[in-house]
C-alpha cells in the first residue's frame, strides 16, 4: 500500500477516478471513504499544496467530481457525495504528512500486532526512510508505513494555536478572530 488515502478497493477505485481531476485544478486528495449506515456517503478530503481549502474549492472540486463519477459510475448505490478540508485534527495519509507535522501528538493503528500493540499514541518524530517515527513512553519507534491501518493527528491546544497561526500568517483571518481564539485557548489551560 503506497498511502492511506483509500483503504477499501471501492474507495480506491474513486480515487483513479478523481484524483487526476482533483491534480489538474491544483489540489491534493488526501483522503476519499465510501461510508455506508442509514444513508450512503462518499466523502472526500483535499487540500492545496500549502494545506489549504475555503469553501468555494470544494464547491468547484465536487463539480469537477460529480461530473466524472456519472460518466464513470464507480458506485451501484445512490450516495451523497461530501467534500470538504482535512480539518484540524486531520488524517494521515501519505508518508510526508508525518514529516510535515514532526513534532505534534498523534494516534496510529496498525494493521498487525506490533510488539503486543496495535494503537500507538505520542509525538510523531518524522520519517526514517519507509517507516514513520513516533515518540511513545518507551521511546521513540519506526512503524513501516506499509503496516498502518490508519493515522491522525490530536486535537491539542498546541496544534489548534499552530494552525490558527498559518492562517493568520496567510491572511486567512483577522488578528482580532485570533486573539479572541488565543484569548479561549489560554482560558482553558488554566483551567486544566
Amino acid at each position: 500500500m503506497s498511502d492511506l488515502i483509500a483503504k477499501a478497493a471501492i474507495d480506491r477505485r474513486v480515487q483513479e477516478i478523481i484524483e487526476p481531476v482533483i491534480n489538474d485544478m491544483g489540489f491534493e486528495l488526501v483522503r476519499v471513504r465510501l461510508m455506508s449506515g442509514k444513508s450512503t456517503t462518499l466523502q472526500i478530503m483535499a487540500q492545496k499544496p500549502d494545506g489549504t481549502i475555503e469553501v468555494d474549492d470544494c464547491g468547484q472540486i465536487s463539480t469537477a467530481v460529480s461530473a466524472v463519477l456519472d460518466v464513470e459510475d464507480p458506485i451501484l448505490d445512490a450516495y451523497t457525495l461530501e467534500v470538504s478540508s482535512p480539518g484540524i485534527d486531520r488524517p494521515l495519509t501519505r508518508l510526508k504528512d508525518f514529516e510535515q507535522w514532526k513534532g505534534y501528538e498523534a494516534k496510529i493503528e496498525t494493521d498487525e500486532l506490533i510488539d503486543g500493540r496495535r494503537r500507538f499514541k505520542g509525538e510523531l518524530a518524522g520519517t526514517a526512510g519507509d517507516e514513520v517515527l513516533i515518540e511513545i513512553e518507551e521511546g521513540t519507534i519506526g512503524l513501516k508505513f506499509e503496516w498502518l491501518s490508519d493515522a491522525k493527528l490530536v486535537l491539542t491546544d498546541e496544534l489548534i494555536r499552530e494552525v490558527l497561526r498559518n492562517r493568520k500568517d496567510a491572511g486567512q483571518i483577522d488578528e482580532t478572530q485570533f486573539d479572541d481564539v488565543e484569548t479561549i485557548i489560554d482560558g482553558d489551560e488554566e483551567n486544566d
